[in-house]
Formats: structure tokens, sequence, C-alpha cells
């Protein structure tokens, strides 16, 4: 008879922790949890990765910067501003990019990060839109998107301000113009965002906080909800063969897709560091301490915030008197309607469920063409964030082109109205089109270029069928619902 050799140590461990935490039987069930491939799935992956290199850069650059607008006189490595009066934070931002070593590096890897991690999140959320993945049973889960990418936009903000150079401050005095239009509430609402009158001795210490500690608290638990949430619900994934709302057709977590992400995530990194390291971004040094009255020539913020901007600079200055009091509609109105543009985007999928009338849970995604009004409608909305991202630096437009600003306002006032309805127009009709070849073929095949003569004289080109697979992409699709435009 054969012993039974008795259990090792990292047996007897794996038991302890198996009998306390159930790891074997979680392991079983999403160790195998299997993965679609598509390249489109990447986006999400690089939100994920430039949220944690974020994380990492943001610890260390925490141990060098001090949040304090006490007036201090520099006297440090960059020559051309030593002995100028300068606050601790704004000092020590200095430091970390000229005495810290590795610090500007760091520095510019936060920075390069953090506008990766917004435009993954914009490109990431434009996928699901434009495939139909928000749909039952996945409405929270965008939502939970929508927050992290409202919540990034301001906490780009927030960071963007905290180093106090004259281009950061030039961006308060913005924000703080665009709270003072809001009737009744205006002041309130800046005296609490600041802490006080703008500029005040206590922003970059309250911004500190918002930056540091609550912002990235709420969007790191967003991000394990949205997670889990994508793991309950399982993966949503192209038509194709064999490939239904009941399965999933892919490579299983451990060991392919864990491999595949590992690999991606040091990319990411990598692609982070490179950019941080030869690509130059947000030079405060160059901009000197913020001084409330001094303001940067050309003053432009992150590219993300660029289209708020936008909306300020394409509205005429008008001013209305009501019961003794002036609104300026030239700011107030841009106010109302950043919040509004964001919220439609928050709360799509309830519209479509309630234009369409669909109720049933969704696994399988679209193809943009077979959706031509919702394709529509996001291209619609890209040429208006594009133009409105344009109008944000149109005093650089006009300066570089040696155009007339009056010339490059105008132009951009009346895109604003026109561009975005002729896209729409435009997209839906290319969709209409993209459906009716598909029909042609596949009924008629694939064109061979090979011409024929017929007996009795006639020319054809020979078609060739369609394989299986590319005859179920071409077909594997609903009929439209009502807010897709009745077929050609």
């Amino acid at each position: 008879m054969t012993a039974v050799a008795p259990p090792g140590k990292g047996e007897r461990l794996a038991d302890w922790f198996d009998g306390r935490l159930g790891t074997h039987t979680l392991g079983r069930k999403y160790l195998r949890k299997v993965f679609p491939d598509h390249w489109s799935f990447l986006l999400g992956e690089i939100c994920l990765y430039s949220f944690v290199v974020l994380i990492l850069s943001g610890v260390y650059l925490t141990l060098f910067f001090h949040p304090s607008m006490n007036e201090v006189t520099y006297q440090g490595s960059y020559l051309p501003l030593n002995g100028v009066r300068m606050s601790e934070a704004y000092a020590s931002t200095l430091d970390i990019s000229f005495d810290v070593r590795g610090g500007l590096l760091i520095r510019q890897l936060h920075h390069w990060a953090a506008l990766v991690f917004v435009a993954g999140m914009l490109t990431h959320m434009m996928r699901h839109f434009f495939t139909g993945s928000f749909r039952k049973p996945r409405e929270v889960n965008w939502l939970f998107g929508w927050s992290l990418l409202f919540l990034g936009l301001f906490e780009g903000l927030f960071g963007y301000s905290l180093p106090d150079d004259l281009l950061s401050g030039t961006g308060l005095r913005f924000v703080n113009g665009a709270l003072l239009s809001v009737p009744i509430v205006g002041t309130y609402l800046s005296l609490f965002l600041f802490g006080g009158e703008f500029p005040g001795d206590d922003i970059v210490a309250r911004f500190y906080s918002l930056h540091v500690l609550l912002i990235p608290g709420v969007m790191a638990a967003l991000v394990v909800a949205h997670v889990l949430l994508v793991v309950h619900h399982k993966h949503t994934q192209f038509a194709g063969p064999g490939r239904t709302e009941r399965n999933v057709v892919g490579a299983p977590f451990m060991p392919v897709y864990l491999a595949k992400a590992g690999g991606f995530f040091f990319l990411v990194f990598g692609t982070l560091c490179l950019l941080a390291a030869v690509a130059t971004v947000n030079p405060v040094w160059a901009y000197g301490p913020f001084r409330a009255d001094q303001v940067s020539t050309g003053a432009q913020p992150d590219w993300y915030l660029g289209f708020a901007e936008g909306l300020v600079r394409v509205m005429p200055g008008w001013e209305i008197n009501l019961w003794g009091h002036t609104l300026v509609l030239g700011v107030l109105i841009p106010v109302v309607v950043f919040p509004l543009m964001l919220v439609f985007i928050g709360v799509y999928p309830f519209l479509e469920a309630w234009l369409t009338g669909d109720k049933r849970e969704h696994h399988l995604l679209d193809r943009p063409r077979n959706r031509p009004v919702r394709t529509a409608i996001g291209a619609s909305w890209l040429s208006l964030y594009l133009l409105l991202l344009v109008a944000g630096g149109n005093d650089i437009v006009a300066t570089r082109l040696h155009l007339s600003i009056n010339v490059v306002t105008w132009t951009l006032r009346i895109g604003v109205f026109v561009v975005p309805a002729a896209v729409f127009v435009l997209t839906r009709r290319i969709c209409l089109g993209l459906q009716l070849r598909d029909r042609e073929r596949v009924a008629h095949g694939r064109e061979t270029g090979v011409i024929k003569r017929l007996p009795h004289g006639e020319y054809v080109e020979v078609h060739e069928p369609l394989s299986q697979a590319q005859l179920h992409t071409l077909t594997a699709h609903e009929r439209p619902g009502e807010l897709v435009e009745r077929e050609p």
C-alpha cells in the first residue's frame, strides 16, 4: 500500500484561508470567468491603469507638497525666481520640479496620467454609447462611469489649481466669475468653494483636502463598484458565431486574460513614463506665482475643460435687469448649459428605454450603423464638443491664423447651431446607406472584381457568397425600435 504524503505548508496555509474566506470556491468561480476578445475593451483598462498610476504618483507628490498659501521668499535652484515672494504651495512645487530627485518626472507623470484618464473615460463611454452596452441591466453601471467622468473633471480642476501659479489662478478667477453669475446663491457658492472672498488665503488647503482625500476616495469606491457590476452582469460581446444573449465567448481570466492585462498595464505605465520624460506639461516655473493684479496671456485650461470655457466665449455679453438685480446671461446661460450637457449623458439610457419601450436585457452589442439615430446623436454631440473646445481657444486661433477675433467668434457661434444639426443628418444617412450595402452583400455576396460574359453577350461581375461568420455578423441584430429610423 502506498503511503499518502502529509500536506505541505502551502497546502495547510491554503486550507486555512479556504476554511475562513472560501477562497477555493471564489477562485473556482471567478478565475475561469470568460472575457471576450475585442480591441475596444482595452479602453476601460486604460482608464483603470491610468487611475492606478495617478494614485501611485499622487502619493509620492504628497510627501513633498506643502498645501499652504503662507508667503515665503523663494531661495531655490530655479534662479529666475530667486528672491520672489510666493506661496508655500508654489515654492514646494518648484522644489519638487528642480530639487527633489525624480520630482519633475513624477509630477509630469501625474499630469499626463490625469489627461489620459479623462480621455480614456470619455472614449470608453463613447464605445458604450455607440454599441448600446448601457441598456438593461447596465444602466446603473453607466451611471457609475458617468459619475467617474463627472468627478474626474473636477478632480482635474482642483489638482491643476494646487500649485498656485499664475495660470491656475487665472482659471480659478474664471470659476469664481461663473459662480458669481448664478442668481441669489452665487455669492454663497463662491464663499463656500474658496473659504471666503476670492482669492483669499485658504484656497489651496481646501482644494488639497478635496483633491487628495474626498474625491479620490469616492472615485476609488466607484471604480470597485463598477468592476464588480461588470463581473456580476458578465461582459457584453459583439454578435458572431456561437454568441447569444445567454453566453460569453472568449478566453478565461486565468491565465490568458491575466497575462494580457498584466502586459497591457506595463505598456500603459511605460507609455505614460515616456510622455512624462520627453513631453513637458504645465511648466509652472514659466508662469510665475499667482497675483490678483496679473493675468496670463493666452491662458487655456486642460483640454477636458476647454468646452466649458468655449461655452462662455461664444455667448454674447448679454445682461438684463430684473427687480433691481443684474443677470449676466453671457455667463449664466453657459453655467446652466454645462451641467445640463452632463446630465443628458447620464440619463440617456433611461431616456432611450422610455422612447423605445425596450425593457429587455441586452448582452450583445449593436453595430453603430444598425442604430442610425443613436449614432447620429452621438456624432452630433461630439461635433458640438469639438466646436466648443475650439471656441475655448478662439483668441489663440485668431492670433495663430492671423484672423479677426470677431470673425472667429461669430463663425463658432453659428457653427454651434448649424454643425451639430448637419452632422446628425449626415451621420444618419451614412448609417442607412451602410445598412443598404450590408443587405446587398447578404443577398448577392461579395464582389470579386471578376467580369464574366454571358452567352447572350451581357457582362456581369461574379459575386462570391459570404462565409457563415460574415453572414452572422451582418444579420444577427434586432429590428430597430422607435428611436431608430425606418429602413431605406
